[in-house]
């Protein structure tokens, strides 16, 4: 009974998105990666293809947490902030299925768009490689797919906060700012730390700012280290870090964790 409301619910989500602006999404994701990919491999002085695919890959991380925010907000905010929850809640069915059917329904979505967005980032790239011969060719092949799957997993640690901020929160803005404030600090706090290693003088109290940010790593996962887009780049599998079964098992961790959480206060929240 339980799986056949989750279904009812995954499928739902999907076509309340598409009905919304999903496919919209979808055409302005495509064509500025696209764009963005083609004029910097035109403009490129030299390995094309080098610079298409770190470009294109940047968009993708870019616009990944935005379009996941807005899903967030149309299949989840609205729902309490149009009380529609009052028909979406009130059959027969768990609470947790309403949220965990949701979080499904736009990691289904999202992975169709990555998919989309992998195959028209490759055909630009493999375009540039037939212009131009490059001393370290790019990978398209087991290191590409490698790189995809690690944004995928950025992508479901995202997913999961903002759908946790869309419980607790009584604004849907609140969803986009807390989110994406979020993956920004996840995605560069590890950087930062590795900088004020390197180079103590760019700070006055080096040692204090590095304890504080530091202190990050044991609240936050380090979707910085799942940036590992060198291994497409130039075809070196040295480039995935040694502890990378660490930096997944952790972040997966932090998903389950965080939607556990969203579970608990939305069997607690009162709706008035």
């Amino acid at each position: 009974m339980f799986l056949n409301f989750l279904r009812a619910e995954i499928v739902l989500g999907v076509v309340l998105s598409w009905r919304a602006y999903y496919a919209r999404l979808i055409i302005f994701s495509l064509s500025f990666l696209l764009i963005s990919a083609l004029l910097s491999a035109q403009f490129s002085g030299r390995q094309p293809a080098t610079v298409a695919l770190d470009i294109g890959l940047s968009v993708v991380r870019l616009l990944l947490p935005i379009i996941t925010v807005l899903l967030v907000q149309e299949l989840v905010s609205k729902e309490f902030d149009r009380r529609y929850y009052l028909g979406s809640l009130s059959y027969p069915c768990p609470r947790q299925v309403f949220i965990l059917g949701r979080y499904i329904s736009i990691a289904i979505l999202i992975f169709g768009l990555l998919l989309l967005l992998a195959v028209g980032l490759g055909g630009v790239v493999w375009w540039g490689e037939m212009d131009y011969v490059q001393g370290t060719p790019v990978d398209l092949g087991r290191g590409y797919a490698i790189v995809l799957g690690f944004i995928y997993v950025d992508f479901l640690v995202g997913a999961a906060v903002a759908s946790f901020l869309a419980i607790v929160a009584s604004t849907s803005s609140f969803v986009l700012i807390g989110t994406l404030g979020f993956m920004l600090i996840a995605r560069s706090f590890s950087s930062i730390v590795e900088l004020l290693v390197r180079d103590a003088g760019v700070v006055s109290a080096p040692e204090a700012y590095r304890a504080g940010v530091g202190l990050l790593g044991y609240f936050l996962p380090d979707l910085g280290a799942l940036d590992v887009r060198s291994i497409a780049l130039y075809g070196k599998m040295e480039a995935l870090p040694a502890d990378w079964p660490l930096l997944l098992s952790s972040s997966l961790i932090y998903v389950f964790s965080l939607l556990a959480l969203s579970v608990w206060m939305l069997q607690r929240k009162r709706f008035s």
